[in-house]
């Protein structure tokens, strides 16, 4: 009998820097239930991989010297070793620098283009970087970008559009007659109410301001943009417009796209229409899961709450890290990391429960048989519980799995590993122990111990994977399939246990805790205190003597068309009137300027910017990255007046 194909993907990530625990989670979340579904007898395909083009890795290049491939490269390698660290066993890691993905996605746009799915036309808007997003003034908070927070810089550009209107009653029709496409239900009522029912725009899907992406092949001025370009790479690695479609024919449609609630437009919207416009199924289901959150907030390299999975797996192990995610993130909800959580929960579940009930088991064998798991002889109803419940385990965990609900999940075996503990006091092998008579009921209790831990390490491989191999190497079981744990009977009596290191020693939470949060107190400090830049070369008293500093009054200020980043300023120099050209146009309205006095180079040499005379400099100062400027203001002082 042929397996079921299963296809689950995660989202390309971005790889601008190393990633955090966050990004890990959706990641663990994807093999927990790529192993299972491989347990369970499906044939699995794992996508994950890097989304490498755009304008903020073409910056970050730039401002590091170095061409973007090598700064990716760098980071990628970075990804794969944490993926590694992590125990993710994915089937294929996609870079869309890949030729095969560059191609597939050229004839992707040239298939809408000459459909009349796409047209050329121009773009002016405001645009957030590090998202690759534009947005509308009404769409900002607080001036800044909605979904991260940082500035927006005005941008017009010439842009090939995505006619995105045509499909949106065709894929509000989809939603709605496929309820389970969108999960959970609330992110659906999301999509359709604040996103398709108002109506949609059309997408811009090219860029002209940098060359860092894939080139559109009948018009080269242009990059194909993020959405094309990132979205597709869910069917370009299965070959999708190649001459080797067979992984295309057997996995797609993908049984669940498993992403971050803040890229759900993308994947819910965007990708469903291009792939109707390219007549493609769409996915079966596209999973939105909460956000990790670090004290109350998202984690952010600038406030300095970053949780580095690297160094949680370095100090309690990979399972204890893999555990808590799975486990403690409520099911398509927010989830919180919390040091002292994650500890408590590591010593009470893996170590009291898990940790505890084998280091038990295998000693009891070792005492009273020798180290060789005994024949069962003498039953009682007692043990019907614990069979029952071992039996039922199974089916209860593969539904909720089949759900992608990993917490429920877990409950359940852990309900089994409690009862088993519980079995242990109910059953008092140690006063059985010093009854020979009574030696064959204690046979009986120690191979249900050692049948119970069986099935809960093949319960457990998919989620805590090396744990599983820890439980089977001292209880040296070999009979780990699925299909095993129909049965109470898989455990070979006559086989010798092995006993090993606790799986999970208890941590000292007091001394793990200090440990932790003196980390972290190092990290808010680096990200408060900013690299300063090198001082230039020393000059003398005299080379700054030439430096003309006057303070001036701004009368008059305005931008200059098709100049996003110019403003033109009419000042008084003490009785003078000049005209001077400045590049603030991203940091101030003109009319925040009329009226306050800033200071100005006085004697630059006059220059012509973009046919207007500039007699002058304002003097400003900015942030490392040059995200903010500031005017200098001296205050109140007469236009005219030195600055010394």
């Amino acid at each position: 009998m042929s397996k079921k194909p299963f296809y689950i993907t995660t989202p390309i990530y971005y790889p601008s820097a190393n990633l955090h625990i966050g990004n890990t989670y959706t990641t663990v979340a994807a093999d927990a239930i790529a192993r299972f579904k491989r347990l369970t007898g499906h044939d699995v395909m794992f996508l994950t991989g890097t989304d490498e083009h755009g304008q903020k890795l073409q910056r970050i290049a730039e401002e590091k010297g170095v061409q973007p491939i090598e700064y990716i490269d760098e980071i990628v390698a970075g990804i794969k070793s944490l993926w590694t660290l992590m125990d993710i066993k994915y089937d294929k890691f996609i870079r869309t620098t890949e030729d095969y993905h560059k191609k597939a996605v050229q004839k992707i746009f040239k298939q809408l283009y000459d459909q009349g799915d796409i047209y050329k036309s121009s773009y002016e808007g405001l645009y957030c970087t590090p998202c690759e997003s534009f947005w509308t003034e009404t769409q900002l908070v607080d001036g800044k970008c909605p979904d991260c927070g940082r500035p927006v810089e005005k941008a017009k550009e010439e842009a090939y559009f995505f006619k995105m209107s045509n499909y949106a009653d065709r894929l509000i029709e989809y939603i709605e007659t496929h309820p389970e496409f969108i999960q959970p239900e609330s992110r659906k009522n999301e999509m359709l109410n604040n996103f398709l029912r108002p109506g949609l725009q059309d997408l811009c899907i090219s860029r002209t301001s940098f060359t860092w992406g894939i080139p559109v092949e009948f018009d080269p001025g242009h990059v194909i943009y993020v959405w094309i370009d990132a979205l597709s790479n869910y069917i370009t690695a299965l070959g999708y417009n190649s001459e080797n479609t067979e992984l295309l024919e057997k996995y797609w449609p993908a049984d669940v796209h498993l992403i971050g609630k803040d890229i759900l437009r993308f994947h819910t919207i965007y990708w469903p229409i291009m792939l109707m416009a390219l007549n493609m199924p769409l996915p079966k289901q596209v999973f939105g899961h909460g956000w990790l959150l670090v004290d109350g907030g998202k984690m952010s390299k600038s406030k300095g709450n970053v949780v580095d999975p690297v160094i949680l797996v370095n100090k309690f192990g990979v399972d204890a890290v893999r555990y808590y995610l799975l486990h403690e993130i409520p099911f398509g909800a927010d989830g919180l990391f919390n040091n002292e959580i994650f500890i408590k929960k590591t010593n009470s579940d893996l170590a009291n429960d898990l940790g505890n009930l084998l280091s038990r088991t295998v000693t009891m064998i070792e005492k009273y048989f020798d180290g060789v798991i005994p024949e069962p002889q003498v039953k009682e109803s007692l043990d019907e519980e614990l069979i029952s419940l071992a039996l039922n385990t199974p089916k209860l965990a593969e539904e909720a799995l089949d759900k992608f609900n990993a917490p429920a999940a877990l409950d359940h075996i852990w309900t089994l590993i409690r009862r088993t503990n519980k079995y242990i006091d109910e059953t008092t092998p140690w006063v059985l122990g010093k009854d020979e008579e009574q030696k064959p009921r204690l046979a009986t209790v120690l191979y249900n111990l050692a049948e119970s831990l069986r099935i809960v390490s093949v319960l457990v491989s998919p989620f805590l994977p090396s744990t599983s191999e820890k439980i089977n190497a001292q209880i040296n079981a070999t009979n780990i399939t699925w299909d095993s744990l129909k049965e109470f009977n898989g455990t070979v009596f006559g086989t010798k246990v092995c006993k090993g290191e606790a799986i999970f020693p208890r941590i000292d939470v007091e001394a793990k805790l200090a440990e932790l949060d003196k980390i972290a107190e190092e990290a808010k400090k680096a990200a408060a205190v900013k690299e300063m830049e090198p001082i230039k070369e020393e000059i003398t008293i005299e080379d700054f003597d030439k430096i003309d500093l006057r303070v001036v009054k701004v009368l008059e200020c305005e931008p200059i068309k098709k100049a996003k980043k110019l403003l033109k300023l009419k000042v008084d120099l003490g009785g003078e009137v000049r005209q001077v050209v400045s590049g603030i146009a991203q940091h101030y309205k003109p009319e925040e300027l009329v009226g306050k006095n800033v200071v100005l180079v006085a004697n630059l040499k006059p220059v012509k910017l973009r046919g207007e005379l500039s007699q002058g400099m304002i003097l400003c100062a900015s942030t490392d990255d040059d995200s903010k400027l500031f005017a200098v203001n001296p205050g109140d002082v007469p236009a005219g007046s030195i600055v010394k």
